[in-house]
């Protein structure tokens, strides 16, 4: 996978397609955004298959606390405090960084090929519903993603979005 090129992936994940990029990867990060139609203020969700991943993007004594939790690996979206190295396009208007470690072994492996976390946003359009099948991601985007090959997981809905600090469930 090429870095810093404005690549952007559609990929399996639990629940259903992402649309995915390096995360450092500015263009990509707003590829990502135009496609979808989101506002960059929002925020994304990045990804990793090892708690390595988000160091320098979130604190690091989160972070910490986070990986020792039950919530990880699994279809939790922790919201963390940002750390020295998190891009605004990342965090959007927060100063917090939604990050998951995956226990999905197709989001997994391509965090690990990436040997980077991984930019992981809903492959649809604003106000549209999340793509589930890989025929609906080519029909829906085409030739502006490329395709990695594999199975959405079984969860029957979207990752869990919760407030580390609080504890509170927004999703």
């Amino acid at each position: 996978m090429a870095r810093r090129q404005g690549r952007v992936f559609g990929y399996p994940t639990e629940y259903c397609y992402g649309l995915g990029c390096d995360p450092r990867d500015r263009r990509a990060v707003r590829r990502i955004l135009q496609i979808k139609q989101r506002p960059q203020h929002k925020g994304v969700i990045v990804i990793g298959s090892d708690v390595r991943q988000f160091r320098g993007l979130v604190d690091a004594t989160a972070l910490a606390a986070a990986a020792a939790s039950d919530w990880w690996p699994g279809p939790n979206t922790l919201l963390l405090p940002v750390g020295p190295r998190c891009p605004p396009w990342l965090r959007g208007r927060h100063q917090t960084l939604a990050v998951r470690l995956t226990a999905h072994a197709d989001a997994r492996k391509a965090c690990r090929f990436s040997r980077s976390a991984l930019v992981s946003t809903s492959a649809n359009r604003a106000g549209q519903h999340p793509v589930r099948h890989a025929r609906e991601l080519a029909r829906r985007f085409g030739r502006r993603l490329i395709r990695l090959p594999g199975r959405i997981g079984r969860a029957s809905r979207p990752s869990r979005i919760i407030d580390w600090s609080t504890g509170r469930v927004l999703r």
